[in-house]
């Protein structure tokens, strides 16, 4: 098998395996790491359509985390997907209103962030005996609702490791934050920060550059790494649901093999539809990935005129995953469509830094064919909510809607039949109160009243992630300002 080597998006430093992709996070240069190339799908997708989750995700895996073996692997993956999910299929797809719901909530803390951060510390800690790495590696990242609970519940305990979660203090549902400050795990730290999700992540990437915290951490014994997308070995497992949601419909007879499909995509930091593109990049036949998005739409705007420009109002939505300005992952793209030029991609991201916009060529713009993007206001996502219940009785949370608006103007103004498929990115439950407004019924009960009557009225039982809160005392109450996250990281860490 090809060896994959992994480089930064913005200097010609030397390739890295994968496993060394993975400890560092990010590279040393503030890049994202890249593959150097794309390998093709070795395998038949009728051959994958006979497979179950885990099958189909050892085949795609294998071919970008060459440096791991099988053996080391197919352990990672079958500690990931098992009876941490609550359905056997791991991501069922369903079926409503003319396209396919991929159902990405089934994990513990019912977001689809869990499909990546189940299996990331066991690729983590495969990576430092790998690496002979001897540091206790310091997990530091920020969320914007998701990734915070998500990732502690894939490190809570991890011997050898430590994780740190930012968080907008008023900038997630209720159910988001209930998830995080009742986190159990005597190597986790929530913190809560006055701000948005920008602020967190531009801090603590601000933290990862800072040569001097970095070495008085190593003199400790102590190494950072993040478990936010930036990480490759996020993206690596979010390509393989793509796969799985085409060799289903493959199995179902939706399709035949080498017929295109849609991806619809909510996404605001951009890693969830790029494991799509990676997704196309790897053979699997894509027609069109639509990026949809919020109030908060700066790449709409992006894919509309080829200028990215964070320079606006910071909006606050019913779907709070996705209020971001700056999307991270967007970098990777920038990369690939520059024609893999660190110079050109460096550039743009020092304009980015400096005046909070830039403008990709005409010559870029001929990478973006495959996307298309839309959006959804406030008043278009809950109606998606409502729309849906009303016409198949099936309850969507606010950033699954948004993508079910962007999908249903997208229809309608191409004409496009094309088998479309759309990412259900989390639980209604995991915010209820958007959902019951949305849905015309009472919403300003407490929380946990408010998912019984939810589960009433989508028929659906309350999910384990959720009733675990009934019970479950706040470990996690520290709030700060954005200037005092390194104090805070200090602190937990003993330094």
């Amino acid at each position: 098998m090809k060896q994959i080597l992994y480089k930064s998006t913005r200097s010609d430093s030397t390739p890295v395996p994968a496993s060394r992709a993975i400890l560092m996070g990010l590279a040393e240069d503030g890049g994202l790491f890249v593959p150097t190339e794309f390998p093709a799908l070795d395998i038949g997708l009728s051959q994958l359509a006979a497979m179950d989750y885990r099958g189909v995700a050892y085949e795609v895996m294998k071919l970008l985390l060459t440096d791991f073996t099988e053996e080391e692997l197919k352990g990672c993956i079958a500690k990931a997907y098992s009876s941490n999910f609550d359905t056997e299929g791991i991501v069922p797809l369903r079926k409503a209103d003319g396209a396919w719901y991929l159902e990405l909530f089934h994990g513990p803390t019912i977001a689809f962030k869990d499909m990546a951060l189940q299996i990331l510390p066991h690729l983590m800690i495969t990576s430092a005996k790998k690496n002979r790495e001897d540091k206790e590696i310091v997990i530091l990242t920020a969320t914007s609702g998701d990734t915070g609970k998500a990732a502690m519940a894939g490190f809570a305990d991890v011997a050898g490791t430590r994780i740190m979660v930012f968080y907008p203090k008023d900038g997630v549902s209720s159910i988001q934050e209930k998830q995080m400050v009742t986190q159990k795990g005597d190597n986790t730290c929530v913190v809560g920060i006055r701000g948005n999700f920008d602020d967190a992540q531009s801090s603590v990437k601000e933290i990862f550059g800072d040569e001097a915290l970095r070495a008085e951490m190593a003199e400790k014994g102590f190494a950072f790494s993040s478990a936010n997308s930036i990480n490759i070995g996020r993206l690596v497992p979010q390509i393989v649901y793509y796969v799985f949601a085409y060799t289903r419909l493959l199995a179902n007879g939706t399709i035949d093999e080498g017929d295109k499909v849609n991806f619809v995509v909510p996404t605001g930091n951009f890693g969830n539809i790029l494991a799509a593109y990676y997704a196309a990049q790897m053979g699997l036949p894509v027609h069109r990935l639509v990026c949809a998005s919020n109030s908060n739409k700066v790449l709409f705007d992006f894919f509309t005129t080829g200028t990215y420009d964070k320079n606006r109002e910071f909006i606050l939505t019913s779907s709070p995953s996705m209020d971001i300005l700056i999307s991270s992952n967007l970098e990777r793209l920038i990369y690939h469509i520059s024609g893999n030029d660190p110079e050109k991609t460096a550039g743009l991201m020092q304009d980015l830094k400096e005046k909070g916009s830039y403008t990709i060529t005409e010559e870029m713009k001929k990478g973006l064919e495959l996307f298309r993007g839309g959006y959804a206001d406030e008043n278009e996502t809950a109606e998606a909510i409502r729309r849906l219940y009303e016409r198949e009785k099936y309850v969507i949370d606010p950033h699954t809607a948004v993508a079910a608006h962007v999908y249903d103007r997208f229809r309608n103004d191409t004409g496009d039949a094309t088998p479309s498929v759309i990412a259900s990115t989390a639980s209604p439950f995991k915010f209820e109160n958007s959902v019951m407004q949305a849905l015309g019924e009472p919403s300003d009960l407490p929380d946990l009243e408010l998912a019984d009557r939810l589960s009433e009225k989508a028929q659906v039982a309350v999910p384990e992630a959720v009733n675990m809160l009934r019970t479950a005392p706040v470990r996690h109450n520290i709030v700060c300002d954005r200037d005092g996250m390194k104090a805070e990281v200090r602190r937990f860490l003993g330094i």
